[in-house]
């Protein structure tokens, strides 16, 4: 029998409970709040125990996301994002005692805070309206395979992502239901490398099972949020928060290096 063991901090609750509750508005309201998870419940833990606490849960909440989003997906970037992402993940798993998650923080971090930027001037200054872009092998793929690499390595594959498929300008629902599919072959495949190197401890696990139940809350607020917001202020808000948590990467990966 596992012996019951859980982090009873309160300081840890009183972050772990909204950054769960972040992920899961993420999961089925506005892809991207679950960049802060990580972050937030880091000001209690280690990054790599925050990461190990949140990935069990992670990868339940993916089951609801795709519950709700079940059929509504685009299959033509599916085809082109999982198995780039695939290869990042190889890639994360190979070289992870050698890398140093803090300047990978600082990369993805200065991409989205130039690619969110430039698509928030471009929504104030009003300039020309872009067509569409559509599913492109050599541009996902590179994306991707990075989402998936960074993804494993310092949990942050949304900037990445993001940068390849924000241009498309999907459907909501659809953008929600291709990210579901996406995120939980990512998730669900860092588990065994996550178990090889070490990363999962007894106290870690019991943790997230008590820190399940705060899921469905955030998918339920996620989906209220969903349906009551319109495609062009869903995006915008989308890009704000790629823009933000670009900037929380750079502040954790420069504080970490000085």
């Amino acid at each position: 029998m596992l012996e019951f063991s859980i982090i009873t901090t309160p300081l840890f609750y009183a972050v772990a409970i909204p950054a769960v509750l972040s992920m899961g508005i993420a999961k089925a309201g506005i892809g991207g709040t679950g960049g802060l998870a990580t972050p937030l419940m880091a000001l209690a833990v280690t990054v790599p125990q925050a990461a190990a606490i949140l990935l069990p849960i992670i990868c339940i909440a993916d089951i609801f996301a795709i519950t709700v989003y079940r059929k509504k997906w685009d299959r033509d970037n599916i085809k082109i994002m999982i198995p780039a992402a695939a290869v990042g993940i190889i890639f994360g798993t190979l070289s992870f005692k050698y890398l140093d998650p803090a300047a990978i923080k600082i990369v993805i971090g200065a991409i989205a805070v130039v690619f969110a930027l430039e698509r928030l001037l471009n929504y104030l200054f009003k300039k020309e309206v872009r067509e569409p872009t559509k599913p492109a092998v050599i541009k996902g793929g590179f994306w991707c395979s990075i989402s998936g690499f960074t993804s494993f390595v310092a949990h942050s594959g949304a900037p990445p992502l993001n940068v390849y498929i924000i241009p498309q300008k999907m459907d909501k629902s659809i953008y929600m239901g291709t990210l579901a599919i996406y995120y939980a072959f990512v998730n669900y495949a860092k588990i065994v490398p996550y178990w090889w190197l070490g990363q999962f401890h007894i106290t870690n696990l019991w943790t997230s099972v008590v820190l399940l139940p705060v899921v469905p809350v955030g998918i339920l607020l996620g989906l209220w949020i969903h349906k009551n917001v319109n495609d062009v202020l869903f995006y915008r808000i989308i890009i704000t928060l790629l823009f933000f948590t670009g900037l929380k990467l750079l502040y954790d990966g420069i504080t970490t290096l000085i």
